[in-house]
């Protein structure tokens, strides 16, 4: 199996490393794994490509790339050049410092990575790391992610629904809990949830030449975030698996919509 992985952490973070050594496992002795991810930090960048300039990439290592830019833009990098002459198997994105669970999906450079994957006809899954305190009193807070993902990655590869050649292609976004791996309680299939009254702000901060300066915060991660939602699942301790696609219609309202304001 050929594999591309990226992230949005940056090329040196720790979770893309664990990432790593899951598509290793997963392409086995005889496949390829692929690094292409951004130079600098990327968090938070959604599905953000550099429409408006270059850009710039840099071979580190055998299969080893850097670009300075989105997770997405890594992903086309990946595809249509480094890799041009035999597209992947599959795309990861990950794994994620932090859950992109609830709302921090809409936000998410990791989700737009996986998402630029399924737009590129090639079965993509993004993979977060859910920290809090169960996970930060461990040597390594991704083992979760590190001894489940190969896991969870082949029975999606083995059973779920890829809608290949549709408009809209399905790719998988999943969460692992904040514990350890001893303590995870099994896999859900869940909807996207919302952690009540959460949500992006921010806070202003005067810096000592007197500019004004604005910082971008977002809120609790305790939230409860809707029965039987990823929130729901990984506060309890189970991986979160969501089935998503890159289309944003809301079809009820789109139906009644029509039934009102459709004309000739």
């Amino acid at each position: 199996m050929r594999i591309l992985i990226t992230n949005d952490d940056g090329i040196n973070a720790p979770g893309l490393e664990a990432l790593a050594e899951i598509a290793a496992e997963l392409a086995g002795p005889g496949g390829e794994v692929w690094t292409v991810a951004p130079a600098f930090e990327q968090s938070g960048v959604g599905h953000c490509i550099s429409y408006a300039h270059p850009t710039l990439i840099a071979e580190l290592s055998p299969r080893r790339w850097a670009a300075e830019g989105s997770p997405a833009d890594c992903v086309l990098a990946g595809l249509g050049d480094i890799l041009s002459d035999r597209r992947p198997d599959l795309v990861l994105s990950g794994v994620n410092r932090g859950n992109n669970a609830g709302e921090n999906v809409m936000y998410s450079g990791t989700i737009g990575g996986a998402m630029e994957g399924a737009l590129q006809g090639v079965r993509s899954i993004a993979l977060s790391q859910y920290l809090g305190p169960g996970t930060a009193r461990l040597d390594d807070p991704f083992e979760g992610a590190r001894l489940h993902g190969s896991r969870v990655i082949r029975a999606l590869l083995d059973h779920a629904d890829w809608a290949e050649g549709e408009d809209y292609p399905l790719f998988y976004n999943v969460n692992f809990p904040p514990c350890s791996a001893a303590e995870v309680r099994g896999t859900r299939v869940t909807p996207q949830g919302r952690r009540e009254g959460v949500g992006f702000g921010v806070k202003a901060q005067v810096a000592p030449n007197g500019r004004r300066f604005l910082w971008i915060a977002g809120g609790s991660q305790q939230a409860p975030g809707g029965t039987g939602s990823d929130v729901e699942a990984l506060r309890a301790n189970h991986i979160a698996v969501t089935p998503m696609r890159p289309d944003l219609t809301c079809r009820a309202t789109t139906e009644r919509l029509a039934a009102v304001l459709d004309e000739g």
